[in-house]
């Protein structure tokens, strides 16, 4: 490698390896009541599960370092658009379901030939060894009433508990959920997912409305209608958006 060239600078100056001065420019500075139009959008880390009613991208972060329970009542569809998308960031998918036959083309395509997704029979899901570097998102897909089951919540492994429609169990699980996804329901069910989740009237009876694709994910008090738009590979995979199955 050759080492760096030396020129001389007005005055006599010795230049070590800069080479000739170039033009003076002003520097590009702002002043302290300009910083504010710098500021860039930046969401949170996660998967991007639609667009809110603005247009703007509504994103989730799944993979958490403390343990994350999701409560999704709501269509098979967007429950496989979601496992999709979290695999997307690096998460290890277990799909615990007593319809394997649903899953089975999801879980062949996905990873690109890596076994990203993998299929257990109720109650047989094992131990997924989640970890910072390689985080797991469980996806319950039990029906009405999943049974208590040894898959928990923990550090690095979210639970995505998916409900048809609004069960007996529903209530219980909702409750103890940091985040519930609501999607189209009877009026009826809507009133009482009102009451559960207080939410205003104009909110609870938007749920008998809804339509496919789109969700309302409560956290705390916080609430948002997001509308879940498919790719052309995930609508090549699994057909367009619907609430039912």
């Amino acid at each position: 490698m050759s080492t760096p060239s030396s020129s001389t600078a007005p005055g006599g100056r010795a230049r070590r390896g800069f080479g000739l001065i170039g033009p003076r420019r002003g520097r590009h500075t702002v002043s302290l009541d300009e910083l504010g139009s710098l500021g860039l959008p930046v969401g949170d880390d996660g998967a991007v599960i639609g667009v809110d009613a603005e247009g703007r991208p509504a994103v989730l972060g799944i993979n958490r370092p403390t343990p994350y329970e999701v409560t999704l009542i709501g269509g098979l569809w967007t429950a496989q658009v979601l496992a999709l998308r979290a695999a997307g960031t690096g998460a290890r998918i277990a799909v615990e379901t007593g319809r394997a036959q649903a899953w089975t083309s999801l879980a062949q395509a996905a990873g690109g030939g890596q076994p990203c997704i993998s299929l257990h029979d109720v109650g047989r899901v094992p131990p997924q060894g989640a970890s910072a570097g390689s985080p797991v998102v469980v996806v319950r897909d039990c029906g009405m009433r999943p049974p208590r089951g040894r898959v928990a919540s923990g550090p690095w492994q979210s639970v995505v508990t998916l409900l048809p429609y609004l069960s007996p169990v529903a209530p219980r699980l909702m409750k103890k959920s940091a985040l519930v996804g609501v999607q189209r329901v009877s009026p009826d069910e809507s009133a009482l997912i009102g009451r559960i989740m207080n939410l205003s009237s104009t909110e609870s009876q938007a749920l008998s409305t809804l339509a496919d694709g789109v969700t309302l994910w409560c956290a705390g008090r916080d609430r948002q209608f997001v509308m879940t738009q498919a790719t052309d590979a995930e609508t090549g995979l699994l057909g367009s958006a619907r609430r039912m199955d």
